[in-house]
């Protein structure tokens, strides 16, 4: 009975110790940025979106999970100017046959594997969950004390946003648009 007690107490402490040194950092979402590139043959478009939600978690200095959620209402074009065809593209990468944003205001993110792949770098697979569809997807991603950023490549086409591609539609030519979008984003926490 004696070991018994003393097993109990000493997994008490071991769990109190491990949930003390988690510790979830929230992400600045006005000091942080997500940046996005999308190409076509003829050339392409970029801009802004803003993240609304975001933590990462760490045990010790080592990366352990995230979760983020992204406005997709926020969704801007930087690269074009006002009455210069930039409301138009807004307004088509919010509809339906792009984001649907009316109807999915947020797209998520929740990590679910990570491998450190040098110091402070680590190969990170989540759950990205956009238009309601939620796929995995696997990228870099480097921390210090109080930044992250990573490169992140998305297939649009997983997510039922084929307009304009040249997987799902033939004779597009010099109008197809490119399956992949790039997000450079940098987080501050």
């Amino acid at each position: 009975m004696k070991n018994l007690k003393s097993i109990a107490l000493a997994l008490v402490v071991v769990l109190s110790t491990l949930s003390v040194t988690a510790q979830t950092k929230k992400v600045n979402t006005s000091a942080s940025t997500i940046n996005w590139v999308g190409k076509k043959v003829t050339g392409a478009h970029e801009g802004t979106i803003n993240l609304k939600d975001g933590t990462l978690v760490f045990k010790g200095k080592k990366l352990v999970g995230g979760t983020f959620v992204v406005d997709m209402t926020s969704m801007i074009v930087t690269d074009l100017k006002a009455g210069q065809g930039k409301e138009k593209l807004e307004g088509h990468l919010k509809a339906d046959d792009f984001f649907g944003s009316d109807k999915f205001a947020t797209a998520t993110l929740v990590f679910k594997k990570l491998v450190t792949k040098a110091p402070n770098v680590y190969t990170v697979t989540g759950d990205l969950t956009i238009k309601g569809i939620t796929k995995p997807v696997t990228f870099d991603l480097a921390t210090t004390t109080n930044t992250a950023t990573a490169n992140v490549k998305i297939d649009r086409t997983k997510y039922d946003i084929k307009y304009g591609s040249g997987s799902f539609f033939d004779s597009l030519g010099d109008k197809a648009i490119n399956d992949d979008f790039d997000l450079a984003i940098a987080l501050k926490f």
